[in-house]
């Protein structure tokens, strides 16, 4: 009598199914973690630029276009509509963009309007005492949201 050795098609078949299966839940989740990250780093990315516009503020440093007898009065966070913002000298002849963003696709921002601004040297915010304002990032299609909250005494988390 002959022996062969090897797996039947039975075996094979549910070899492979059971692979399939254990991708398909990897991908779902794989997907749903790629879609909360890119929340996330859109959250960070609003962080990172209000540190910016906070940093130049404390040390009162002025763009080229605002030397001189020109007087800086502030550095503010501008959203401008729900998809992007702007860092901004505010000097006393008129206003520098250091920097403008516009978030991923799918990102949105809420209020779709706002100004934050860091007084120089220190002097605090244009938020009332005790306030804070807050930024919703939102992704569609998902609930995926992040918020960036700014105190009156400055504190970004």
């Amino acid at each position: 009598m002959k022996r062969y050795s090897g797996f039947t098609l039975i075996e094979v078949l549910i070899s492979l199914t059971i692979i399939g299966l254990l991708f398909g839940f990897g991908f779902v989740s794989f997907r749903d973690f790629s879609r909360r990250q890119a929340v996330v780093s859109a959250g960070r990315a609003v962080i990172g630029d209000l540190r910016l516009a906070q940093s130049k503020a404390l040390s009162g440093e002025k763009p080229a276009s605002c030397n001189g007898a020109n007087t800086l009065s502030s550095y503010s966070f501008q959203i401008i509509n729900s998809i992007s913002y702007k860092v901004v000298a505010n000097c006393l002849a008129g206003n520098v963009d250091i920097k403008i963003e516009n978030l991923p696709d799918g990102i949105s921002m809420s209020p779709a309007s706002g100004t934050i601004s860091f007084k120089v040297l220190g002097q605090g915010t244009n938020i009332t005492a005790g306030g804070s304002f807050v930024i919703t990032l939102t992704q569609a299609g998902t609930n995926n949201t992040s918020l960036v909250t700014v105190t009156s005494g400055g504190e970004i988390k």
